[in-house]
């Protein structure tokens, strides 16, 4: 082999390398999520780009308030906030989440929550009002609730998500650029 050729093949070699780390580490580790539509504002914005850890999930379980990708149908993924978890009885009343009966403070909604005017931010529901099949949620399902409550399609229309269902969970902001976070 000449030098130019043995040169070319440590070339295609190294590319054929990455390539498959690529593709290994975004078939099961990371995957790219760019959000469509306003549920989740002003959280995130539609066009905002993410990355989502897909292997999380299979080590630990979701946490309430977590923000994870899930399969909604078989041509969409939504983007939404883990509200409640296995067992949970989940109630909103005067634009407060009540888990089990007990309050719980939603931070990243008290400036929404001011700004609204004409009624409350979220309206009030029991999982007994919604209709649901289980007055709790059920083994190996969560609730989620999208960020603007007002303009939201999420576990109130479409019921329990199921962990099956979980692409993974909402870990970077990465454009745009000027938006750049970890994302808690």
């Amino acid at each position: 082999m000449t030098s130019l050729s043995k040169e070319i093949w440590d070339w295609v070699k190294t590319f054929i390398i990455v390539i498959c780390i690529v593709v290994i580490v975004r078939t099961f580790f990371f995957a790219n999520y760019m959000v469509h539509g306003e549920s989740m504002m002003p959280t995130i914005e539609s066009g905002e780009r993410l990355i989502i850890n897909k292997i999380g999930y299979h080590i630990s379980e979701p946490e309430r308030f977590d923000l994870i990708v899930f399969h909604a149908t078989d041509e969409s993924d939504y983007i939404k906030r883990v509200i409640g978890l296995p067992g949970d009885s989940i109630a909103y009343i005067d634009d407060v989440l009540y888990v089990n009966d007990e309050p719980l403070l939603e931070d990243y909604l008290q400036p929404s929550i001011a700004e609204t005017t004409g009624g409350p931010f979220t309206r009030n529901f029991t999982l007994e009002d919604l209709d649901l099949e289980s007055q709790i949620v059920p083994d190996g399902h969560l609730f989620v609730l999208g960020d603007n409550r007002r303009n939201s399609l999420d576990s109130r229309q479409i019921g329990y998500v199921e962990y099956d269902s979980i692409v993974g969970k909402a870990n970077i902001r990465y454009w745009p650029v000027s938006d750049f976070s970890i994302i808690s």
